[in-house]
């Protein structure tokens, strides 16, 4: 019997995968020039940390997670989501006690037992980070402005960034009777979904894409915000004004998780069938104290990596010479082919990234196999050029060639 892999999972194989690479190197750039050190969490936490952080009414919670009881008798789930282990994490190795804000960034897979779809898979990749220590709304637009420049410099083009505010827990009280004062008259009309959050958590029902239309004439939370969350929102508006990141605010925007409070935020973008959201994220002020530490404020992201792919693929975005080889080197004759085999690991050490040919191919096939790979140049050794210190190098774009000197090949390739 031939395996296969498991239904929402996928392989990532060569030709894609670099792809891949490029995707997470500028994320990892960036965060780098936005001073957000890398953390990396366990896959699998205690249950109650995904029931507790994430909250037991949200879909994830309800329906989504793996869940198991390993051989301690202990439930342990797959982690849905990064920010409850990244805050775990943050609470028991006391982050807290440092003096600047924790800013803290993660690349990794998810699990999340979903309906499959394009975009969605129920292994994924999420890129995220974590601001955790200060209340300033200026760091609210410092991770809004960071998601936003990921897409832009990993070549994704018309991204938008919706915002919102939630408010404080007090705010959503009073905007909950609000809005089921709205929504009772039509409670028969709407779907099971809507009707079992109508009971938990109302806010949760303007989430809904089936009954979307519905709510066109629903409250405003922007009308029921105090003054705190106005002063807030103001100035997140006027943070992201000031560094020139577009932004449109979109008040039925109140993301899939409970612990969100004040900023919630939304990157939209088309061209993965019905899905347009491709990352998101907020504040959340209780999540510390819920998980068991401090009452310490926080902000942060997700980004999901496969949707970001996939809008590359779709808009055939340029990766800056991801499936690029800089050197195919080709060996002609005994004594040449031993000095490949040292020359291209001289190339590869210095920085270079070279290939050469392990099949034994003659002089063509190997051209050949320099043009699939991208080859920006092949160099060509010889017996006769091996004895003279020399090697061929030509260019394979224009076709031009010359000769270099063999020690200095490195250097040659790295100048240009």
């Amino acid at each position: 019997m031939a395996f296969q892999k498991s239904p929402g999972t996928q392989d990532i194989l060569p030709g894609v995968v670099e792809r891949w690479q490029y995707a997470e190197q500028k994320a990892r750039d960036i965060c780098r020039r936005f001073n957000f050190s890398e953390i990396r969490t366990p896959i699998f936490e205690a249950t109650e940390l995904f029931q507790r952080g994430v909250g037991e009414t949200t879909d994830i919670v309800e329906k989504e997670m793996y869940t198991f009881t390993d051989r301690g008798d202990r439930s342990i789930t797959l982690r849905p989501e990064g920010t409850a282990g990244v805050v775990r994490s943050y609470v028991e190795n006391k982050l807290y006690g440092e003096p600047d804000v924790s800013k803290l960034y993660y690349i990794g897979p998810m699990f999340r037992y979903e309906r499959q779809q394009a975009g969605r898979y129920r292994q994924f990749h999420q890129f995220g980070i974590e601001a955790l220590g200060s209340v300033d709304p200026a760091i609210d637009a410092e991770v809004i402005a960071l998601g936003y420049t990921f897409y832009k410099e990993v070549g994704l083009k018309d991204v938008r960034v919706e915002i919102n505010s939630v408010g404080t827990p007090a705010v959503r009280a009073a905007f909950r009777e609000k809005l089921l004062a709205f929504l009772m008259p039509m409670r028969d009309q709407l779907c099971k979904d809507c009707q079992s959050r109508m009971e938990r958590n109302p806010l949760r029902v303007l989430d809904c894409k089936t009954d979307q239309a519905r709510f066109e004439d629903a409250p405003s939370i922007l009308d029921s915000l105090d003054e705190e969350c106005n002063i807030h929102f103001d100035k997140v508006k006027t943070y992201l004004t000031d560094m020139g990141i577009p932004f449109s605010i979109n008040p039925r925007l109140v993301r899939g998780l409970d612990y969100y409070t004040h900023t919630a935020f939304e990157y939209k973008a088309e061209g993965i069938g019905a899905i347009d959201t491709i990352g998101g994220g907020g504040r959340y002020n209780g999540l510390v104290a819920e998980i068991g530490g401090p009452d310490q404020p926080g902000v942060g992201l997700g980004l999901g990596l496969e949707r970001t792919i996939m809008l590359l693929e779709h808009q055939q975005a340029e990766l800056d010479n991801a499936h690029q080889i800089d050197v195919y080197v080709v060996a002609l004759g005994e004594a040449a082919e031993r000095e490949v085999t040292r020359l291209v690991y001289e190339l590869r050490t210095s920085g270079i990234r070279a290939e050469r040919d392990y099949l034994g191919r003659k002089m063509k096939a190997q051209m050949k196999s320099a043009d699939r790979l991208q080859a920006r140049y092949t160099a060509i050794l010889g017996d006769d050029e091996l004895t003279r210190g020399e090697i061929a190098l030509k260019e394979m774009a224009t076709g031009e060639q010359r000769v270099v000197a063999l020690a200095s090949l490195a250097s040659e390739l790295k100048s240009n």
